[in-house]
């Protein structure tokens, strides 16, 4: 070798391969990623579209017995559906609750019906200092119907041996009042039995976070960045 030369540096070309390999690797995953948020956001849309048109049907009787082991989240959240029968007042339990009218309670008060079911009723938003009737007497009931929200709410967990709820969580509320089989779903009422002195139904929200465009352009961004640096890599020379 010549006096002066600079040696060549055999680490150079394992090193470059390394990275080209990792670039390709990020670029192959991050198009992946971006392809499944696009999927997510064509899925969501469709349970959007799927929830407006129940939130705009006619109500249909609510499930029975025998329909109770078919209910699912993607068929039947947010069905508009009707049902008549007697509360059981006595029965009657608050959980937690923040809305428009600011912190205070669901009363949710079981209904039995003509055919024997007993299904939890969300009457509605009541304040702290509510002293109004649970329910008397035959009445219908028209809502939404809503699955059961197990466990807790607000980071804290429901405590049935103190009478503390944070959640509609059906089965804890049903083994806690003794009401035996219940359904397995509970019906936020409307605002079509709102009067003075009664809880506030029909406070429903119905929202559904959509960001899964804003995902799937962040992936593909970043999928373009790391396939530019492969192109990058393999521009250089003695990469060819």
């Amino acid at each position: 070798m010549p006096a002066g030369a600079v040696a060549p540096r055999s680490s150079s070309r394992p090193k470059r391969l390394l990275l080209l390999g990792l670039s390709l690797l990020a670029t192959v995953l991050f198009l992946a990623l971006g392809i499944w948020q696009v999927e997510r956001r064509a899925w969501k849309l469709d349970l959007i579209a799927r929830v407006e048109a129940r939130l705009a049907a006619a109500p249909v009787p609510a499930p029975d017995r025998a329909d109770w082991p078919r209910i699912s989240r993607e068929a039947d959240k947010y069905r508009r559906v009707t049902a008549t029968g007697r509360f059981l007042p006595d029965r009657a339990i608050r959980t937690m609750a923040v809305t428009e009218k600011g912190a205070g309670s669901w009363l949710l008060v079981p209904l039995v019906t003509a055919s024997g079911d007993t299904i939890l009723i969300n009457r509605g938003f009541v304040p702290p200092d509510w002293q109004g009737s649970a329910g008397e007497g035959s009445v219908t009931v028209t809502g939404l119907l809503r699955l059961p929200e197990p466990g807790g709410g607000f980071l804290r967990s429901n405590d049935p041996a103190h009478d503390r709820w944070y959640s509609r969580d059906v089965a804890a509320i049903a083994a806690a009042r003794n009401l035996g089989p219940v359904a397995p779903y509970f019906i936020d009422a409307d605002a079509s039995g709102n009067g003075p002195g009664r809880p506030v139904g029909g406070l429903t929200v119905v929202a559904f976070h959509n960001s899964h465009l804003v995902y799937a352009l962040t992936w593909f961004g970043l999928a373009l960045l790391s396939g530019y640096a492969v192109y990058r890599l393999l521009r250089e020379p003695g990469m060819g």
